[in-house]
């Protein structure tokens, strides 16, 4: 690799720092750990060919052009910390992996047997994703933390609700949805 493909590669990691947390190629690597894939079935469960797989995770590409895929990887990373503490076997985490592959992602509203519990009402959780959903399909994680931090001095709350629910875990953002709701 020459220089300008190391400096293209780095660059592209440190974009992907910053739309995603953390480059690609760790994310993605996380993923296949916690949930024993292999590169082949991480692709095929996100919606991506196994030879873009790679390029994001070697920095060749830096950014996921498929909002679906994006929060299809969203979806990924909760199962996965999901398997680690135990609250879902392995087993299920397969038949959910099935279930997230299917999963068009992408729409601001999912239908709405899957945004409600018995009762009728959308559960926090799903509320909390779809808000979520919404501030990242208009904005990657850094651009969102940037605004935050531009708010914070004059609008302290809604800089909260920016790094909360645009760059932070749904758990957190369920605990903010939820402190907010008397």
């Amino acid at each position: 690799m020459d220089a300008a493909q190391q400096e293209a590669t780095a660059r592209a990691r440190e974009l992907q720092r910053n739309w995603y947390g953390e480059p690609l190629g760790a994310l993605f690597r996380k993923l296949i750990d916690d949930l024993g894939l292999n590169q082949a079935r991480l692709a095929g469960v996100l919606g991506l060919s196994a030879p873009m797989l790679s390029q994001l995770m070697s920095g060749q590409r830096a950014k996921i052009g498929n909002p679906a895929v994006v929060q299809r990887v969203q979806l990924l990373q909760e199962l996965a910390a999901q398997v680690a503490d135990g609250s879902v076997s392995a087993a299920e985490a397969t038949d959910r992996m099935e279930e997230i592959k299917k999963s068009q992602g992408g729409s601001v509203l999912s239908n709405t047997t899957q945004t409600t519990n018995s009762s009728g009402a959308p559960t926090v959780k799903r509320v909390v994703r779809e808000i979520q959903s919404l501030l990242r399909s208009v904005a990657a994680a850094g651009d969102i933390i940037d605004a935050a931090d531009t708010l914070a001095p004059t609008h302290p709350e809604l800089a909260e609700f920016l790094r909360v629910y645009g760059a932070g875990r749904t758990s957190d953002a369920v605990a903010h949805y939820q402190s907010h709701q008397s």
